[in-house]
């Protein structure tokens, strides 16, 4: 099987880099107990960026490999440390690359070096617990999950930016044309479709610079798929003036120069209709080719006149001796200067895809009721259940936090929605399906309210104070006790609060206060 050596229409799928999950960490330090949240963030995944480069030429090597991946973004990690962002992937395409969806659409047009787009977005990096704290919520249990990156499947199609496209017939003498105006070498033979692919030359002619553009033959029926069909005029779109190369020493039946024109004119009009582009304000000459042929001569003298009447310029050429070819170089670069003068200029920019709103401006949520079920569609809803991590009942109560302040159940409620009806919140491949209860209050028995955490305002440590008492009174009961044992009695019964006696309170230093220091006992008392 050939390889294919040029390649102007590709069909790419692109995944951007996921972000990576924060952490919930505690800080730990000798003699600090209460060292708080230190969890990081994660690190963004990486974009995948289409940006022109004029040093590429064809699409061939998103032929070969057309799955691309960017770089994941780190995991957070404790002691406030971020993890780190994901690699962008940069993919280099040529200079005119349509970047269109699965659907046909046109996304963006890239034309000019350094014109970039990012086609998919690298997923956010979750928040750690330490980002999460606030004042009331002091010591979050729970962190954010990173986002996944978007995927998309795209189709590159390749316009050649060239200044004069070159169109006729085959075996019409483009391809020998651009030879003799240019360095370009295509391949030339004596028979048809010779030319498979565009073929691009730079032409100097005085002080101008242009490039040509030599387009596979077309044929009478290309637009019904007859010979190479019409895929390679997708190139002379962008052309400045478009010149018809008529051979007007061939020998086939029924062909003739005012003939092979209309035949060529009456394509560009059906690729018009089909492609919904107007090349009927392109300027046109009209090379008579292979004059050096003495009955081609004829030829070409004999219907000069008729062609001049359609207000067409028409140049008698020869690209195998050269003759006529400096006075068409130089026309094109007349009609390649005015171009350029009318035309704005192309400064570099940055597209960025983004999924349309669903619907309204400023709306951040949609509800659609189908049934017992509820639909919520929104960027905020979806993005934050992806962040969510469900075996965490702390994060389900942050997560139903953010949703009632963003008015989801008031909403729901609103539209009349029961408790037990189902809640899908994302997609409908991929939505999260919740029982709607709006009076529950996740994890109450551990946080309080939701996404409150009431551990550390509950402290149950005793005081200073409350220990050496506790102690003293346990010293106290401990020599009444053995005091009432050497006397034969039955001990008198332990004190209540003293049954369930801390190893908080065996502290060293409270051990050097002794029963006599709190109660002054006598040596008569002493056991």
């Amino acid at each position: 099987m050939a390889i294919p050596t040029f390649v102007d229409q590709v069909t790419l799928h692109v995944q951007a880099g996921n972000g990576g999950h924060g952490v919930a960490s505690v800080h730990r330090e000798k003699f600090k107990p209460l060292g708080g949240p230190d969890g990081g963030n994660g690190g963004h995944g990486g974009d995948v960026i289409v940006r022109v480069d004029p040093d590429v030429t064809t699409l061939i090597d998103f032929h070969h490999e057309p799955h691309r991946k960017a770089g994941n973004g780190a995991p957070g990690a404790g002691s406030h440390r971020n993890g780190a962002n994901g690699d962008d992937l940069v993919l280099r395409v040529p200079d005119g690359t349509v970047v269109r969806d699965r659907g046909g659409e046109v996304l963006a047009d890239l034309v000019g070096a350094g014109t970039e787009l990012v086609i998919a977005a690298g997923g956010r990096g979750g928040l750690g617990n330490a980002a999460l704290a606030s004042s009331k919520r002091k010591a979050p249990g729970f962190a954010l999950k990173g986002e996944p990156g978007e995927e998309r499947t795209v189709t590159l199609e390749l316009k050649v930016v060239a200044d004069i496209g070159l169109i006729g017939f085959p075996s019409a003498g483009k391809s020998s044309l651009i030879a003799a105006l240019s360095r370009a070498r295509p391949k030339i033979a004596d028979y048809p479709f010779t030319t498979l692919v565009p073929n691009l030359g730079v032409v100097k002619a005085g002080s101008t610079t242009f490039t040509v553009a030599d387009v596979p033959g077309l044929i009478e029926g290309a637009s019904e798929g007859k010979g190479l069909g019409h895929d390679f005029l997708r190139h002379v779109e962008r052309c400045a003036a478009l010149v018809h190369v008529i051979d007007c020493a061939t020998v086939e039946p029924g062909r003739d120069p005012l003939t092979d024109l209309d035949i060529i004119e009456n394509e560009l009009a059906r690729y018009s209709e089909l492609a919904g582009v107007d090349l009927s304000d392109r300027p046109r000459l009209v090379a008579l080719n292979k004059v050096d042929v003495p009955d081609a001569a004829q030829i070409a003298e004999f219907v000069k006149a008729d062609l001049e009447a359609r207000d067409l310029d028409v140049y008698e050429i020869s690209a195998a001796s050269h003759a006529g070819l400096k006075e068409l170089s130089f026309a094109m670069a007349e009609i390649v200067e005015a171009r350029r003068a009318a035309a704005p200029k192309v400064e570099a920019t940055r597209i960025v895809l983004r999924p349309p709103a669903p619907s309204g401006v400023d709306q951040e949520f949609t509800i659609e009721q189908r049934g017992n079920q509820w639909l919520v569609r929104g960027d905020k809803p979806r993005r934050w259940v992806r962040q969510t991590d469900f075996t965490n009942d702390e994060a389900v109560g942050f997560l139903a936090d953010r949703l009632n302040r963003l008015g989801v159940e008031d909403e729901l409620l609103a539209r009349g929605a029961q408790p037990g009806d189902d809640i899908l919140i994302g997609d409908d491949d991929d939505a999260v399906v919740f029982d709607f209860d709006p009076t529950i209050t996740a994890g109450a028995e551990v946080l309080g309210r939701r996404g409150e955490d009431l551990r550390l305002e509950q402290n149950t440590r005793r005081t200073t104070r409350e220990r050496r008492e506790r102690l003293a009174a346990k010293r106290a009961w401990e020599i009444e006790a053995r005091a009432a044992r050497q006397r034969g009695e039955e001990p008198p019964p332990r004190p209540e609060g003293l049954d369930e006696f801390d190893d908080e309170d065996e502290d060293d230093d409270l051990l050097e206060w002794s029963a006599e220091e709190v109660y002054d006992l006598d040596e008569g008392d002493r056991p």
